[in-house]
């Protein structure tokens, strides 16, 4: 699995209007008629340059807390279990890849006056060239919901030993954190103190994180005989954790109070190379699922033992990453190193073959992916070839459909015949994807992290609740 990012380097402040592959926002120069790319079949010529059609967003933004984050998590908060008004402000914590070990950080930060529209973005310019946010929100026929306030970024950096290579909050009490770092740590931190100061700051003020704050983890566990990516709370019982590590053993953590763990040394084994990713089941207090280079999946009974309770083939190649959909929790998808990714039934796993969909869109690793926590059908998924992908395993080709549609705009539809139907949203702009998820209390919103930086997206054709349709 390729899970490094490739020659780390400090993101810098870019000029919007010269900004590649995102969208410029300049109308200088000749008209060019424009015509849709399609990724992995299309080839850029020579002076071709790709822009982003902003009609397709409700809002997008892009940020940097400094270097490259090969990991983040969005922290859930109390400002509303299910918000659609406009602007929003999202929390969050990452962990960097810096070009020196000793560089290493946590970022936990704020994001305030993430602006959007409810309908037809159109691209404009931008007055936030001085900040560390670039937005691509821009003016349009639609009012502008949340004002043309610049989104405000605000960070609090503790260091860290290492480079992070995944870290994670618990979703019952998002101030506890957990990082996996290359160093072979595991760390359990409490960053409290930090969101208390975020939440206290002045809301105009950027602010970089310039200060590094030197804090003590809770847990510092060394007992895993390898670094690891692996890592996952429980969603049912708060403070449960596991954490893999790349010689294929995974540990149990159980909470023994608020902020100390007992830790079992014997390790759950049953794969026979790295443990990829690992996660809780959303019902289960007991039970949860784990991938790995072997090309298996694995169901675990922490109450039967350390073995698996069942183990399949989930892929020809390594499985990367899984993910356990919490709205149906009978659905577990999981993305490989070959492009592929997988839906399966759990109910028919008794049958043999409980797959109920296979997509080869991708052709390069899939390095993340998760399902929607407020469409059940939905789910998203970054690859390796740049592409931040959405589905809708819901929808089908109506071809009557098209040719009525055809009819209407009396123009061709070119859609690629092997195009899937399900295939709802194709985000580009960034290098290095790495990994992407959905807020938990924004419909429709994403973030995504890659080496040259973050996204914020909100696709203007996913379902959810828009701004304005509860007025």
């Amino acid at each position: 699995m390729a899970r490094s990012l490739k020659n780390p380097k400090k993101a810098k402040r870019k000029n919007k209007g010269s900004k590649k592959d995102e969208g410029s926002s300049s109308n200088s120069g000749p008209t060019v008629p424009a015509k849709v790319w399609q990724p992995g079949v299309d080839a850029l010529e020579e002076g071709e340059e790709l822009q982003c059609d902003l009609s397709a967003y409700n809002s997008y933004h892009g940020f940097h807390i400094g270097w490259p984050c090969l990991s983040f998590d969005i922290l859930r908060d109390s400002l509303g279990l299910v918000r659609t008004e406009f602007p929003h402000t999202v929390y969050s914590v990452a962990g960097t890849q810096a070009e020196k070990s000793s560089w290493n950080y946590i970022g936990i930060f704020k994001i305030l006056n993430v602006s959007g529209k409810r309908r037809d973005l159109v691209p404009a310019k931008s007055n936030n060239e001085d900040t560390d946010m670039e937005s691509d929100s821009s003016d349009s026929d639609e009012e502008e919901v949340g004002g043309t306030k610049t989104p405000v970024l605000q960070v609090r950096k503790v260091s860290h030993e290492g480079g992070v290579n995944r870290i994670r909050a618990m979703a019952q009490h998002p101030h506890i954190c957990a990082s996996w770092a290359d160093t072979g740590l595991v760390q359990v931190w409490d960053f409290s103190s930090h969101l208390r100061a975020l939440e206290e700051a002045d809301t105009a003020t950027n602010n970089g994180g310039s200060n590094m704050f030197n804090q003590a983890p809770l847990v510092k566990f060394a007992g895993h005989k390898d670094e690891g990516y692996a890592i996952d709370w429980s969603p049912v019982v708060p403070g449960r954790l596991v954490s893999g590590d790349c010689k294929n053993c995974i540990h149990l953590w159980e909470p023994a109070s608020e902020s100390t763990w007992n830790i079992d040394s014997t390790p759950f084994v049953g794969h026979t190379a790295s443990v990829e990713d690992l996660q809780w089941s959303p019902t289960e207090p007991y039970v949860f699922a784990s991938c790995s280079v072997d090309g298996t999946i694995a169901i675990w009974d922490t109450r039967t033992g350390k073995s698996p309770a069942v183990s399949i083939k989930g892929h020809k190649a390594d499985v990367n990453v899984i993910t356990w959909n919490s709205l149906a929790s009978c659905m577990l998808a999981s993305g490989s190193d070959d492009g592929t990714f997988s839906i399966r039934d759990l109910r028919l796993l008794k049958e043999g073959d409980s797959v109920v969909a296979h997509f080869e869109y991708h052709k390069h690793p899939i390095t993340s992916i998760e399902w929607s926590p407020h469409e059940t059908s939905t789910l998203a998924v970054s690859s390796a070839d740049n592409q931040l992908t959405i589905w809708d395993l819901s929808l089908e080709r109506d071809e009557e459909e098209e040719a009525e549609f055809r009819t209407k705009t009396k123009e061709q539809v070119n859609a690629p015949n092997d195009l899937p139907p399900q295939l709802l949203f194709v985000h580009q702009g960034q290098k290095d994807l790495k990994e992407v998820h959905w807020h938990p209390q924004i419909p429709g919103m994403l973030i995504s992290t890659a080496a040259d930086g973050f996204n914020i997206l909100m696709p203007s054709n996913i379902e959810s609740s828009l701004p304005g349709d509860n007025a």
